[in-house]
């Protein structure tokens, strides 16, 4: 029956209700009068009038307040509040009436009990009707699992009242820190401490974690996920307190752990002055706009209001969706910034020349590069002409049109690369610094950042291991012992942006990213905060298998974020700078040209070997066994 009544048309729903209350209305006359004379009560003459207008008067009320608007599932203390408004504007508009008419037959103390009784009668019918709608302690059919909640307070308590309205979960617990709140009770739910989630998880067959802490530091965050990591229980998080003040929870918005819970780190701050200083009020180019870093640097950018943002992609589907976002981010916080979605290619030296003549960009963010390895071992020439000389018409074209910075989005296999993405990475970079050292002729201060695995961004190992999971596994690794320097992609974007501001000319700069990690570590960690197990020798009767499949071609057991060892710091904390030889524009002129020829012919034993000649540290991946 309680799914027939969800299922009634909204006008069908809101008779119900008006009927209700005006029966209510009857009745909290009938019961005034009747403890007014102290005997059950028949009316008579004048009497037929007072009853009627009590519903005459009542509804109208109610419908002004949107009583008759509201859905009674999700009725909270709000609904109470204005019920109880609507039912004073009543009273006092029949009390005035009684004083009008001077009604013998209603008494005035009618008129102060008949609002209070009719006031308790229509709060408790409506919070029977939540009770009974949502399904608030009634049944465990739609049970999916049993649950512990991280965290007592404010947030916490909103989520479990978004559980108790979804029935998807069986609330059993929260869990606190706060001594203060251990041993009490919320809602009927008792509250446990830290220490007491293991055997918890055992003696109630806890299923899933929810952290309920949005405004946690991402300390306190890292330590509670690594004291859960080796819990059989499946651990999420909540949105971010925006969310929460919005009153949006819901158990969909249940989510992964953030990748940053899988990163072990604090991620590095900005410092917003060297921002503002650089972007604030003015033209901004974002090559590789659609990309995941790409438009991340554009929703950064969008926060320190550049007069202009200039969008440049090839794929015409990822820069429709980027620009669709930013125009509705623009939209909310009318922002004055103008959004241009240019469609082109960095291959394309007329097209570049044009953009950055027409709109006189300050400064130019290089994003658009081809970044995955076995895509660019398969496919040699493209990748030099898109990374290589891709970066040098976007770095040619901002010098001619009087661009003041360049920036380059450089990565960590371009140092010592045995791969071809990696090399070509190099060979953007020393077009810079020789595009750097000539100064003299240019006014262009060029720039380039040099980062690690990227969490969460496409091509990212994380996305794929979910998606594995998701299918019963097994989690690829390419090998036991491969290990990556990562980072998140507004990490990363910050890390770029910082790099933009503080660029004297030919800069190379590195983040210190703490100790690299080892996949297969990631990947048994994101296995246990789903609350599965490995399968392996030791856990044969496990969920999840691990594969090793082998070393893709061109790819390390290790990367490097320096080619020599004498980074200097920087104004930022986090931020290094590297010191590293490169070429005279004459002499890499001459090489660029054979790269240049060599890629027209397809020819990849001559790409290979002017990648050589110019490449410190170039070598092609031995095959790596993985046993």
């Amino acid at each position: 029956m309680l799914s027939q009544v969800l299922n009634w048309p909204r006008p069908a729903k809101r008779l119900v209700v008006v009927t209700v209350d005006a029966l209510l209305a009857l009745l909290a006359t009938w019961v005034a009068y009747s403890l007014r004379f102290e005997a059950l009560h028949w009316p008579s003459g004048n009497q037929w009038a007072i009853y009627l207008l009590s519903p005459a008067l009542a509804l109208p009320i109610f419908a002004r307040f949107g009583l008759y608007r509201a859905i009674f599932r999700y009725t909270g203390l709000h609904a109470l509040y204005t019920t109880g408004q609507a039912v004073a504007l009543y009273a006092m508009a029949a009390i005035a009436i009684h004083l009008w008419r001077q009604w013998p037959t209603f008494p005035l103390t009618l008129g102060v009990l008949q609002p209070m009784i009719f006031f308790v009668l229509v709060a408790t019918s409506r919070v029977l009707a939540q009770f009974w709608l949502a399904g608030v302690g009634f049944g465990t059919d739609h049970v999916q699992g049993r649950m512990l909640i991280y965290g007592a307070g404010e947030a916490g308590v909103q989520t479990s009242t978004a559980m108790a309205i979804t029935r998807q979960f069986k609330l059993l617990g929260f869990v606190d820190d706060d001594p203060s709140k251990i041993g009490q009770t919320i809602n009927g739910v008792p509250v446990f401490s830290a220490p007491e989630v293991p055997a918890l998880i055992k003696i109630l067959n806890i299923t899933d974690i929810v952290l309920a802490m949005p405004s946690a530091t991402r300390e306190r965050r890292n330590k509670i996920v690594q004291s859960l990591r080796d819990l059989p229980v499946h651990t999420r998080s909540l949105p971010g307190m925006s969310d929460l003040a919005s009153g949006r929870v819901t158990v969909q918005d249940f989510c992964e752990l953030d990748v940053e819970d899988l990163l072990g780190r604090e991620p590095v701050k900005p410092q917003h002055e060297l921002l503002e200083h650089s972007l604030h009020g003015q033209s901004v180019l974002v090559t590789g706009a659609g990309g995941s870093i790409g438009s991340e640097l554009c929703r950064q950018i969008l926060l320190e209001q550049p007069r202009q943002l200039l969008l440049l992609d090839h794929s015409e589907f990822a820069l429709y969706t980027i620009h669709r976002e930013l125009l509705g981010w623009c939209q909310a916080k009318a922002s004055a910034t103008e959004l241009v979605p240019l469609l082109a290619s960095v291959a394309n030296r007329r097209r570049l020349d044009w953009v950055c003549a027409t709109y006189q960009p300050q400064t130019v963010y290089h994003a658009a590069a081809y970044k995955h390895v076995p895509m660019v071992e398969c496919n040699p020439s493209e990748g030099i002409f898109n990374n290589v000389f891709g970066t040098l018409n976007t770095a040619q074209a901002a010098a001619a049109a009087g661009v003041q910075r360049f920036v380059l989005v450089s990565t960590d296999k371009a140092v010592r690369p045995t791969n071809l993405m990696g090399a070509s990475k190099r060979m953007a970079e020393l077009v810079l610094q020789a595009l750097a050292a000539q100064a003299d002729a240019h006014g262009t201060c060029f720039g380039m950042v040099r980062f690690g695995n990227v969490l969460g961004s496409s091509g990212s190992v994380v996305p794929m291991f979910r998606e594995q999971i998701q299918h019963g596994g097994p989690l690829t690794v390419t090998h036991p012992e491969v290990t990556r320097y990562f980072m998140t992609i507004p990490e990363a974007a910050q890390l770029v942006l910082q790099a933009g501001a503080m660029a004297t000319g030919g800069d190379v700069f590195v983040l210190d990213m703490g100790e690299p990690v080892k996949i297969v570590d990631l990947a048994r960690r994101l296995v246990a905060l789903s609350g599965l197990k490995v399968r392996d020798d030791q856990q044969p009767d496990g969920d999840i298998e691990i594969a090793f499949v082998g070393l893709r071609p061109g790819e390390k057991l290790y990367e490097e974020l320096l080619i020599g060892d004498n980074p200097t710091a920087t104004s930022h904390p986090r931020i290094m700078k590297a010191h590293e030889d490169f070429m005279g524009w004459g002499e890499l002129q001459e090489q660029l040209g054979l790269l240049q020829d060599a890629a027209a012919r397809e020819d990849i034993a001559a790409i290979k070997a002017v990648l050589l000649h110019c490449v410190h540290g170039f070598h092609e991946q031995q095959d790596v066994s993985t046993s």
